[in-house]
């Protein structure tokens, strides 16, 4: 509403209203008035004549005047109509600015006779200002990291009005991450926070613009916004911690520019540009900002302005503290305002100690001072004191001297340097001070044991390593200091599978350097503990111990060695393969094993040569040697195999076998194969000749026999002509392998044949049978050219004397 575009008539009627009169004591001759502000020039301020009871002509004739001294005048009267008019109009905030109430304090004097009138009009607020923002825009530069329930402090808003027109509250629009808060103070302004609400995510949403409004309490309100600026950057998950929430200080009034005011701190935990922090002043309702200035690197609040203690004798600066991640935090400092006092205390070191011992006793005398104040009375009286959360006081032992005494348990560890700063104030209104900083540093003794910084190790080493080897360190450290912490290291005696511990490890007593002995072997141990003592330098020493295991890692030296087949120098296994065998057909199966561990015990099989490759394959994992087609009367007959056994090593062993097979389905075939055989050694060269001479004598002495039976036969028929059944058996000499163990559940176990004879007075009816357990068969021939059973046999014999495998003398 703007009062200076009314008539004079609606200005009467509005002042009518606005008018209160409050007292009117003809003793004292003092009126009251109130008025709103802004009222046009000329408008009505009250019927002064009637409410002083003085006639129109009295002023006139008194020559009534208005005197206001050195103030400007802003209320004139009318003698003829005995009224006070608006003679200049009138600004409650250039006049009085935030104090209530405002008045404007003047005299009525009259002359023949002198008359003195007291005037008082007090001038009240209209709501002719909006709330505004110092900044129209702020910006946050707020981590991802920041977790719900951050507080961030944002500018105030300004409002020159006062009461029910001033600032009455904040919106923050728009709330899907920040609400807001407002914290009332006790001057009666409000703080306000913006509240993180739910967490920010950069990969989302890098910028977030809201907006602030402050509402007056006007009607109609009138209100102004700030735009809020936030750029959420990526992992900075602390925020500045102020040492303290409140933080005391005074300055004295009339104080040089520069003056230290107080150092406010605050701790980051982050490092680098995320730890680093800035403090600035964000006061903006106020004066604050041109009286005070802070260091935004150290914190150090200083004055600036020229401080008035009849102007204001209370200050609260509130300080943020950001780091580069754009998180903060908020202190206050009270700062006091002290009249003049033209001396301040003198302080005097009389004694003092540098150096005391952690240790010391409660009551141990630091420093003796003396304080002097040249001022007389209570301005000279002088009351010390020291800074809170320290173990330290001050104890008054005579007039004005004063010794500084500890007050708590010391620890070197916990605190080695104290700055004390004491402070010297006199009685005196205001009261001045003054103030000095004493170093002390606190003398370490022995009263921490090294401490490991693991509660146990683990270490490895690779087996057949060189004898001296570095194996790890382990590290103890100790908070005392200088020879209390030095830290030796001691390898506790202890045994190994009943070998001394060591014998196998050392330890460095400097560097606590762990290193090997000797070579280790994986396959005599695989790992074993023990336990390192630390030590420090104190007297007496204190010591800690810790327990360290080693584990030997496997390498790959050990080669794979083959269980079967069987290599011998006096004869060569071979596997009898039937022509009849379908695609797939198990010939034998390699064994093979390695005493490394891991991979490096993991085997794999290759056929390396083969007389036709394309007639067998070996099983990658399991060593089984198949067909890989179906065998034919072209395929000959003997067949050589090379297989190599390789394990998964870094760099890999391997070994070979020679694996020899047979095609052939009737054992006189192979037989006839092995007239060709050679060998290198001396009772080979006759192989062919035992050979023959074994089937000549076989062949003669089976004739006799059949000879023999078909006469006893022929003679029994004819003595007494009936048929009887006789039965006679022809004993085979049997042979009993060697006996081989099953590996790994694929090795051959051990048979043996049985050749069984039946013979009936029926020639016809004669059974020769093949007794064998159902596994391949192996046949051996020695170099006699006898034949004899060297493995158990695989598969059954049919009734046509196939055999599956057969065992050479020589193996071509």
């Amino acid at each position: 509403m703007d009062l200076r575009k009314m008539s004079d008539g609606t200005m009467a009627r509005q002042v009518l209203l606005f008018i209160w009169f409050f007292s009117l004591s003809s003793a004292l001759g003092q009126v009251s008035y109130s008025i709103p502000e802004e009222m046009a020039k000329g408008s009505l301020v009250g019927n002064i004549a009637q409410d002083l009871g003085i006639d129109l002509k009295r002023l006139q004739s008194g020559k009534a005047r208005i005197y206001t001294g050195d103030s400007a005048e802003y209320i004139e009267l009318n003698k003829e109509r005995g009224v006070l008019l608006i003679k200049e109009r009138i600004d409650r905030e250039a006049l009085c600015g935030q104090t209530t109430p405002c008045a404007l304090h003047f005299q009525i004097i009259l002359d023949n006779p002198i008359e003195f009138y007291s005037i008082t009009v007090e001038v009240t607020d209209i709501n002719d200002h909006s709330p505004s923002f110092k900044r129209t825009e702020m910006r946050f530069r707020i981590s991802e990291s920041a977790a719900t329930g951050a507080v961030f402090v944002l500018e105030r808003a300004m409002d020159l009005d006062v009461e029910i027109n001033g600032l009455q509250n904040y919106i923050l629009k728009p709330t899907d991450n920040f609400s807001l808060k407002l914290q009332s103070q006790t001057d009666g302004s409000k703080l306000v926070k913006m509240v993180l609400q739910k967490p920010l995510d950069r990969e989302k949403q890098e910028h977030l613009s809201l907006v602030l409004t402050a509402i007056d309490g006007g009607d109609p309100q009138l209100s102004g916004t700030a735009q809020i600026h936030i750029t959420v950057l990526d992992v900075n998950d602390n925020a500045p911690v102020f040492t303290q929430e409140i933080y005391k200080a005074s300055v004295t009034e009339n104080a040089l520019k520069g003056t230290v005011v107080t150092t406010v701190s605050a701790s980051d935990l982050d490092e680098g540009y995320n730890g680093k922090i800035t403090y600035a002043i964000t006061n903006t309702l106020d004066h604050v900002p041109e009286l005070f200035e802070i260091n935004e690197t150290n914190g150090e609040v200083r004055v600036a302005g020229n401080i008035d203690y009849e102007k204001a004798g209370h200050y609260q600066i509130h300080v943020q503290a950001s780091d580069d991640g754009g998180l903060t935090d908020s202190c206050k400092i009270d700062v006091d305002v002290i009249d003049i006092n033209d001396n301040k205390p003198q302080i005097n070191i009389m004694s003092k100690l540098t150096t005391i011992s952690e240790n010391s006793t409660s009551g141990t005398v630091v420093t003796v001072i003396n304080a002097q104040d040249p001022d007389a009375g209570e301005n000279g009286k002088i009351d010390c004191s020291v800074n809170e959360n320290i173990p330290f006081t001050l104890k008054s032992t005579n007039a004005n001297f004063f010794s500084l005494i500890t007050d708590g348990d010391l620890d070197r560890e916990r605190e080695s340097e104290y700055n004390i700063s004491v402070t010297c104030a006199d009685e005196g209104v205001p009261s001045l001070s003054s103030s000095v900083t004493l170093s002390l540093k606190i003398s370490d003794v022995n009263d921490n044991a090294p401490v490991f910084d693991k509660s146990s190790y683990e270490a490895s080493v690779q087996e057949n390593n060189t004898p001296g080897l570095s194996i790890f360190t382990v590290r103890a450290s100790d908070t005392d200091f200088n020879q209390n912490a030095r830290v030796s290291y001691i390898l506790e005696d202890s045994s190994v599978n009943g070998v001394p511990v060591s014998s196998l490890v050392s330890v460095s007593a400097d560097s606590g350097v762990i290193h090997a002995v000797r070579s280790f072997d994986y396959e005599q141990i695989k790992d074993f503990q023990f336990r390192v003592k630390a030590q420090d330098g104190g007297s007496p020493p204190l010591s800690s111990n810790v327990s360290v295991k080693i584990m030997i890692q496997d390498q790959n030296d050990n080669a794979p060695q083959v269980l079967y087949p069987v290599q011998s120098g006096a004869s060569v296994v071979a596997e009898i393969v039937p022509r009849s065998a379908d695609v797939g057909y198990l010939v034998t199966k390699v064994v093979a094993v390695d005493v490394d561990s891991g991979q490096n015990a993991w085997l794999s099989y290759k056929l390396q040569k083969a007389t036709d490759r394309a007639l067998f394959e070996v099983g990658l994992q399991n060593g089984e040697i198949r067909t890989v087609r179906q065998v034919t009367d072209k395929d000959a007959v003997k067949q050589r195999l090379t297989v190599v056994v390789e394990d998964n090593g870094q760099p890999s062993r391997s070994a070979t076998v020679n694996v020899n097979v047979a095609v052939a389905d009737s054992f006189p075939e192979v037989l006839s194969e092995f007239t060709d055989f050679t060998h290198d050694k001396d009772y080979n060269d006759n192989l062919t000749f035992y050979l023959v001479l074994a089937l000549a004598v076989v062949s003669f002495l089976f004739i006799v026999s059949i000879i023999a039976i078909l006469s006893v036969k022929c003679y029994r028929w004819r003595r007494e002509r009936m048929f009887y059944k006789s039965g006679a058996n022809l004993p085979v000499i049997p042979y009993y392998p060697p006996l081989y163990a099953d590996v790994g559940g694929t090795g051959t176990l051990q048979h043996v044949y049985n050749y069984e004879v039946c013979r009936t007075t029926d020639s016809r009816k004669s059974d020769l049978k093949y007794g064998r357990p159902c596994s391949e068969s192996i046949i051996s021939l020695d170099s006699s050219g006898t034949q004899t059973l060297t493995h158990a046999q695989r598969g059954k014999l049919n009734n046509e004397d196939s055999f599956d495998q057969v065992s050479s003398s020589e193996w071509e």
